[in-house]
């Protein structure tokens, strides 16, 4: 199973990928990096992403339609939330959350060009690098 370096290695792989990160949302901190990054900062990137991640991940408007959210149930928490779409003129960015068995605070964000990727088929890639990801 792969660690951060190893996925986010065949996450610029997607075509159109311009850059990518592993980030904790609680925190905004980047574990991983790779490529480019929407405005030239990594760690400010991360910082920003984490904030949306948290809002979605946090607010019940996100949760399943069954209430649950991502303290009930199984051992393995994940949040309420699959993943986070944003479109801008020039491009997607992807946040996957990550299921942990710990507190499953993690996402990979990949930052899609408009023109060279497929959003459908980066977003079933990513769930598929997500859930073999490796931490710790």
């Amino acid at each position: 199973m792969p660690g951060i370096d190893e996925c986010l290695l065949e996450v610029m792989r997607l075509p159109g990928a311009r850059g990518a990160s592993v980030v904790d949302w609680t925190s905004g901190l980047a574990l991983g990096t790779v490529g480019d990054s929407p405005n030239g900062d990594h760690e400010a990137t991360a910082a920003e992403a984490a904030e949306l991640a948290r809002l979605a991940a946090e607010h019940r408007a996100f949760s399943p339609a069954d209430g649950s959210d991502w303290t009930e149930g199984t051992s393995d928490k994940a949040p309420p939330v699959e993943d986070v779409m944003v479109t801008n003129r020039d491009g997607y960015h992807l946040l996957r959350f990550v299921r942990t068995s710990f507190d499953s605070s993690v996402f990979l964000h990949l930052w899609l060009d408009r023109d060279e990727g497929n959003l459908a088929f980066a977003r079933l890639r990513l769930a598929d690098i997500a859930d073999r990801l490796v931490l710790g």
